[in-house]
């Protein structure tokens, strides 16, 4: 009798071990395609640059085919960086599969509260000068992502094709900002290296753009303004004291143009959110985050906001807007 019961008892054990093991290759899969992974989506503020991004994020991971294994949990800091440490660490809290903080100050926050949970970041101009990675193509730690870095010296050269009067550029950036401050370095350069004369123009935070852009505006012929994001949740103010001054505004984006900023090389965030989400998706399904160096947006496009042109007085010829994408 007592041989049967120890025979049964182990049986019981080795059953119980091997539910066990399967329960855990059923929770990660073969490929992860059984399991709903569970993302968590950090912004430091809304505005449309980000919103887009975010927007094209969860739409580019439907496209994927993952709508329905994947679980969106979507926090706004409302521009405050307390808020974005309290968010991520309740997705460190809560063991989300992965984080995808989108622009630099949600990304360093991210990166500060896990060495463990993959993070991919979006809208990151300058991740080594933000000390994310320590180089773009050797990514050994829990993070890469997607850089929004823009096409500085191209906006100049596109300034000297439609204003080439152009002779003085303000530059209106918060300072705070590493992706600002990297991208006005490059700007600075570019003008250093070709004979052209700027003024500089700091604020903190976006109620003291107006007042700034009405100084700046009248010491400048036009304005420059890099991936800011303290510029671009008011950039209809700027753009407005530009039009006032009768000068015009080179963004770093599609977005700013769209808000009344009259041209740039830009960046695309459809195409931004949707190379992210290509990004996860392939870190989810299991390929190491060391196989995937950061990414550089993949396309540019010049654009034109033809209503602001129009309010200048800037006419754009018909041979120059066929290689432009226009807004109105």
């Amino acid at each position: 009798m007592k041989k049967i019961i120890a025979v049964l008892t182990l049986l019981s054990v080795l059953f119980t071990s091997l539910s066990g093991c399967a329960a855990k290759a059923d929770d990660k899969g073969a490929s992860g395609d059984d399991k709903k992974f569970r993302i968590g989506i950090v912004q430091a503020q809304n505005h449309p640059s980000l919103d887009e991004i975010r927007e094209y994020i969860i739409i580019g991971l439907e496209e994927a085919g993952m709508k329905d294994s994947v679980e969106i949990i979507y926090k706004d800091a409302q521009n405050d960086p307390t808020n974005v440490t309290t968010i991520v660490n309740q997705f460190v809290g809560e063991n989300v599969d992965m984080i995808i903080p989108i622009a630099t100050g949600a990304a360093q926050s991210a990166l500060a509260a896990t060495r463990d949970i993959p993070i991919v970041f979006a809208a990151v101009s300058y991740p080594v000068q933000a000390g994310l990675v320590e180089d773009m193509n050797k990514t050994d730690g829990n993070i890469t992502g997607v850089s929004n870095a823009i096409a500085v010296e191209d906006i100049f050269r596109l300034s000297a094709e439609l204003t080439p009067e152009v002779e003085t550029y303000g530059f209106i950036y918060n300072p705070g900002e590493v992706n600002s401050a990297s991208g006005i370095k490059r700007a600075k350069d570019y003008c250093d290296a070709n004979g052209l004369k700027y003024v500089e123009a700091n604020i903190a935070n976006s109620g003291e753009l107006q007042q700034t852009a009405q100084s700046l505006a009248s010491k400048v012929d036009a304005i420059f303004v890099p991936n800011d994001n303290t510029v671009a949740v008011a950039m209809s103010v700027l753009a407005q004291e530009a039009i006032d001054a009768g000068i015009p505004v080179y963004t770093g984006a599609d977005s700013m143009v769209k808000d009344g900023g009259f041209a740039t090389v830009g960046i695309d965030y459809k195409v931004l959110g949707r190379q992210t989400a290509a990004m996860a998706e392939r870190i989810l399904k299991g390929e190491k985050i060391s196989d995937n160096p950061v990414e550089i947006i993949s396309q540019y496009s010049r654009m034109v906001n033809t209503t602001t042109a129009k309010s200048l007085g800037i006419e754009i010829s018909e041979d120059a807007l066929k290689e432009i994408k226009v807004f109105e």
